[in-house]
């Protein structure tokens, strides 16, 4: 843990809630946490719950991991305006589970406020829909779903600190008396002067072994779930590590000198909310850049979240909640698929459109969510499918094409030298030649540029000469077709040069001739 909480005080010796007289506290206890059935002589209420089998229950609420869970506690935080979160992952019983801290330096809470963070429910903003929480059964959830005995201390700046437990076994006795808050010993802060700090003992529901394995897993989870406040300066760390904004877009990172790009422009949606307002869905893509990325090694890919991770991920007030394949309509997932992404974000007023549990994990969307945006997003998938598709085909026509563009280099010093190039003194030593595909907007079967000295020659996929040349080459046998195919290409590369060569002198007769010879080759071919 990091330094600024290693001297928050513990529990004072001797203060454990459960010796105190039940009978002196009765009065105190019922105003703090509520309980109406504990004066004597009175008749009891009808249960709602039974309490002993609800609490077991709960432990089995349904959080998919440790980083969901833990989820529930950085919200708390945040929405008590902290801007450092520690997380502390420890084993101090090797033959215990785990122990786990989660502080910060937010606001802290009142003794009222103490007094009602372990019940269910106990929260003061039930139902808002201003900010990540509503339902104020995070962080008794999240907490039993984990662990059987969960502590939580609070201070506030001139106020004594205190401190509230809840324990599985205490309360299936019927045992609620670690929910009243007691004073715990005072010990120096640090800066902080305000916080909270839960912290979960003997965790029996972490299946990690290997305590290296489970931070690398929760710094991987947490970042991609937290991302936007890691980006607007929320400081959270793990084992004193600072955890970094992990961005499923890979808009925000760049890897070799290259990040995704937006394919187009983000999209809108308009839909009533719960509180009869107008509310925004926002929906934007991404587009891995394969031709810098695609020879990466498999365990790179998987490292940087590559591979294994396409879908659509779910953002809820800044918060992603569910990363998936969600509203894709009819559209499979398939490996093209890793290489785009999809980011869909949108406020607390939608809830009930997107079908939010409490444990806001996960969607489940409405048949209204559905015909608003499964038709465009099946769409987008599938053009983007097509488009990366269409991208490893240009990969793998450029490596195959590179023993031509070698060729081509070896014989540019024995050429005559380009006079635009020449003028403007970028010619100094012998061209490297590419050859590439795309779908181009003209009619040109080729289209000709020149950057870095290097002559870029890309072949219009729709024109009617690439399929006349290169699909009766891939039918053929490799060792018959590979000549043939360089032929083809060193043909193109030369007509390439030449026509850089005439451009320099005369522009637009150059510009004309590839135009003219381009549509007229087209032509004959739908002759032929």
């Amino acid at each position: 843990m990091s330094a600024r909480f290693r001297n928050i005080p513990q529990i004072a010796s001797g203060s454990s809630p459960h010796r105190f007289r039940r009978a002196t506290l009765d009065a105190e206890i019922r105003a703090e946490i509520g309980d109406d059935r504990m004066t004597r002589g009175t008749t009891a209420k009808p249960d709602l719950v039974v309490a002993s089998t609800f609490v077991q229950a709960a432990r089995d609420s349904g959080y998919v991991s440790l980083a969901t869970a833990l989820g529930e506690l950085i919200d708390n935080s945040i929405q008590a305006s902290a801007t450092k979160i520690d997380l502390c992952v420890s084993r101090p019983d090797p033959v215990a589970g785990p122990t786990v801290t989660v502080a910060d330096n937010g606001r802290g809470m009142t003794r009222a406020e103490l007094a009602a963070c372990l019940k269910f429910g106990g929260t003061s903003r039930f139902n808002d829909r201003q900010s990540i929480g509503r339902y104020g059964m995070g962080l008794p959830g999240a907490s039993l779903s984990q662990t059987r005995n969960v502590i939580v201390e609070s201070w506030q700046s001139g106020e004594t600190s205190l401190a509230v437990h809840l324990n599985v076994e205490e309360a299936v006795t019927g045992d609620l008396m670690g929910l009243r808050p007691r004073k715990i010993a005072d010990a120096p802060r640090g800066v902080e002067t305000s916080g909270c700090r839960v912290t979960w003992t003997d965790c029996d529901r972490i299946e990690y072994q290997r305590l290296g394995w489970l931070e690398r897993s929760l710094a991987a989870d947490l970042g991609r779930m937290f991302r936007r406040f890691i980006n607007a300066g929320v400081v959270l760390t793990l084992n004193g590590r600072r955890i970094r904004c992990r961005d499923p877009l890979h808009l925000d990172a760049e890897h070799e000198g290259h990040s995704a790009a937006v394919p187009f422009e983000p999209m809108q949606y308009e839909m009533i909310g719960a509180d009869g307002e107008p509310s925004i869905i926002s929906m934007r893509f991404s587009e891995l850049p394969v031709r810098h990325w695609h020879q990466l090694d498999s365990l790179t890919k998987r490292r940087l979240g590559i591979v294994g991770h396409a879908g659509v991920s779910v953002l809820r007030a800044g918060r992603e909640i569910a990363y998936g394949w969600h509203l894709m309509g009819g559209k499979r997932k398939e490996n093209y698929d890793d290489w785009w992404r999809c980011e869909i974000e949108f406020e607390p007023s939608l809830d009930e459109k997107f079908g939010i549990t409490h444990s806001k994990q996960g969607i489940r969307p409405t048949s209204e969510l559905r015909e608003a945006l499964e038709p465009d997003l099946e769409s987008m998938a599938r053009l983007l499918n097509a488009r990366v598709r269409q991208a490893f085909e240009a990969v793998k026509f450029e490596s195959a094409a590179d023993r031509s563009c070698r060729l081509a280099a070896e014989a540019d010093p024995e050429l005559p030298v380009i006079p635009a190039l020449r003028r403007r003194r970028r010619q100094a030593a012998p061209l490297a030649y590419r050859l590439e595909t795309a779908v181009l907007e003209d009619s040109r079967l080729v289209h000709v540029k020149t950057q870095d000295n290097v002559v870029s020659v890309t072949i219009n996929t729709e024109h009617p000469g690439y399929e006349a040349l290169y699909q009766p080459l891939a039918a053929m046998a490799s060792a018959d077709s590979e000549g043939m195919r360089l032929a083809v290409e060193l043909l193109l590369l030369a007509l390439a040069r030449s026509e850089l060569v005439l451009s320099s002198s005369r522009t637009e007769f150059s510009e004309q001739h590839a135009q003219l010879w381009s549509e007229t080759y087209a032509k004959m071919l739908r002759r032929a």
